[in-house]
């Protein structure tokens, strides 16, 4: 039996993502079938799909069968106020934490289907995998608080094609799994071939985002640091941009300055640019992601 499944298409600087509403918990799509959607050539197209359903009523496919997700559960335990849960796919069908762009544009798609409303100074809390995003309105679009962050154990060596030596990453999670990778010049990221699935030695457990590095010169103006980035996100390939993988880069490079390193950046990604701040909260520091977020088109698609 065909599912006419109703959606929009939207992105985050490049970062596109097919979004649907269910707010009771109807719609339960298969890997296949969320494959099927992404595909970009026998599909709508995207590096994600985002389900908008109430975090009460919260489900996923397990084998052949349909579930209760505990993630619902939980993030209503650490927020009451955060209704709406972000459930995130890759475009392989593959379940992701999180993902820093598609925060944007599942609360940019949250307030224009009516679902929801945010007024400037306000707070919308949204439930992910990766605990609850605070998003509130700026001048670029949307702030997103990402939350606390930390340095993964792990420092692999990594493989790309395209760059003649292998070089060192370092592994972050800032609620989903980054090994972030700096090169020497502009030149070098504009050649590294991110269409070849980059090799980490020791491999990541359950993969990581890698991300290309090219610090500007100068460095820092103004009191703001500045840097280029491209990305292979796991489950989807290289992408335009990532927000998590942004986030990542920043708080790389802001490592390998040292001392006296800005709290501001800007980082250019091929799709665009966005704005991380890091600042200090009660339970350690965290880390805000800002950009625009934009609703392309909606339409209807049969689904077997």
């Amino acid at each position: 039996m065909a599912i006419s499944l109703h959606f929009t298409k939207g992105h985050g600087t490049g970062n596109d993502f097919i979004l649907f509403a269910d707010p009771d918990g109807d719609i339960v799509l298969t890997r296949d079938q969320i494959a099927v959607l992404a595909d970009r050539n026998f599909g709508i197209g995207a590096d994600g799909v985002i389900r908008a359903v109430r975090s009460t009523a919260l489900n996923r496919w397990q084998g052949k069968e349909i579930v209760a997700d505990a993630a619902g559960a939980a993030v209503l335990d650490e927020e009451p106020e955060a209704q709406w849960f972000m459930d995130y796919y890759n475009a392989d069908g593959s379940i992701s934490e999180m993902c820093g762009n598609g925060v944007r544009v599942f609360a940019k798609f949250l307030i224009e289907s009516g679902l929801t409303q945010l007024a400037p100074g306000e707070t919308l809390n949204i439930g992910t995998r990766a605990g609850v995003k605070d998003v509130q309105l700026n001048n670029t679009g949307f702030q997103v608080d990402m939350g606390r962050w930390r340095f993964d154990e792990s420092e692999p060596l990594v493989r790309i094609a395209g760059v003649d030596v292998a070089r060192p990453g370092l592994g972050i999670n800032v609620g989903n799994p980054h090994v972030v990778v700096a090169l020497s010049s502009d030149d070098e990221l504009d050649h590294a071939n991110l269409y070849v699935t980059p090799v980490l030695d020791p491999p990541a457990p359950e993969g990581a985002n890698v991300e290309l590095v090219v610090p500007s010169e100068p460095l820092i103006v103004d009191g703001v640091g500045h840097i280029r980035m491209r990305v292979h996100e796991r489950g989807v390939g290289e992408t335009l941009s990532c927000g998590t993988g942004t986030v990542a880069a920043a708080l790389a490079t802001r490592h390998w300055a040292g001392a006296g390193a800005p709290h501001h950046w800007r980082v250019d990604v091929p799709g665009g640019t966005l704005a991380v701040r890091m600042f200090p909260a009660e339970d350690g520091e965290h880390v805000a992601l800002s950009g625009p977020a934009t609703l392309v088109y909606t339409g209807t698609v049969e689904l077997a």
